[in-house]
């Protein structure tokens, strides 16, 4: 029959827009969908709590280092570079192999600094007829400085290493300090402390208040960090000269860590 919409050619391309239409139409609304039960599980995640209150909690940590660190160095002054340093070399041999022979591991003795300087002497020129020239400087010799980090393992052990590294050439050791294997150690705990501290006062203010926490929705930390005591320092040959006649005695004691925190809770 004539007059038909989808008769003949024109018919035919109305058949073809609207199946494209269809098509589309299709899609567009399967992908709504789609979009919709994604964002099911996000209904009021935006929505910020308009009832809270905010607490603050504090913690503290007390632990015994289970590691100590020092430094030393060992000093050649020669005539000649190469022998300023076979100098050096062989002191600071001795020194490391008295540490291995006293247990500590090679993984913990680190050199720090290398150093080769000319060392110079200064001397004044005669004065004559009343005109003094200025003084001299004369190349004396090279030092050679070598400077290492041990770290102690067993700290029991420090005061009779400090007192050994003495006897094996070293002539300067400084910065004895305790710490742990594992810095975060002390950290973790105070933090605990703190958190415990901060939900314990939210309960009881619930309770006062007459209202119920319902989830954190903020927080907050402050890290007072670790302290390390310093326990012994000492430099110069005189000094390690009375250090290698008896080791001294060293106390380990305790490094404080604190931990502050403010949290908000929601309420109903």
């Amino acid at each position: 029959m004539e007059g038909m919409p989808f008769e003949g050619p024109t018919g035919e391309r109305l058949r073809k827009a609207l199946f494209v239409a269809v098509i589309a139409l299709g899609v567009f609304l399967t992908i709504q969908a789609l979009a919709g039960l994604m964002n099911l599980r996000y209904i009021g995640a935006g929505i910020s709590a308009a009832n809270t209150i905010s607490v603050s909690g504090h913690g503290e940590s007390f632990s015994t280092p289970d590691i100590a660190t020092f430094n030393f160095s060992v000093v050649s002054e020669k005539s000649t570079v190469a022998a300023a340093q076979a100098d050096a070399t062989a002191k600071i041999n001795a020194v490391t192999a008295y540490l291995k022979s006293a247990g500590v591991d090679e993984k913990d003795i680190q050199t720090s600094d290398y150093a080769i300087n000319p060392q110079y002497d200064y001397t004044n020129q005669v004065c004559t007829n009343g005109y003094c020239p200025g003084g001299k400087q004369v190349l004396r010799g090279y030092e050679v400085r070598q400077s290492t980090t041990v770290k102690v393992r067993d700290t029991a052990k420090a005061g009779d290493l400090l007192a050994g590294v003495g006897t094996k050439g070293a002539t300067e050791v400084s910065g004895l300090n305790f710490t742990f294997d594992n810095p975060n150690q002390g950290q973790d705990e105070a933090r605990d402390k703190a958190i415990a501290d901060a939900k314990a006062k939210a309960e009881v203010l619930a309770k006062q208040l007459g209202v119920t926490l319902v989830r954190v929705v903020s927080f907050n930390e402050n890290s007072g960090g670790p302290v390390y005591p310093m326990a012994y320092k000492s430099a110069g040959t005189a000094n390690l000269d009375a250090v290698a006649q008896s080791a001294p005695a060293i106390s380990v004691g305790q490094n404080k860590t604190t931990d502050d925190v403010s949290v908000t809770y929601e309420i109903r």
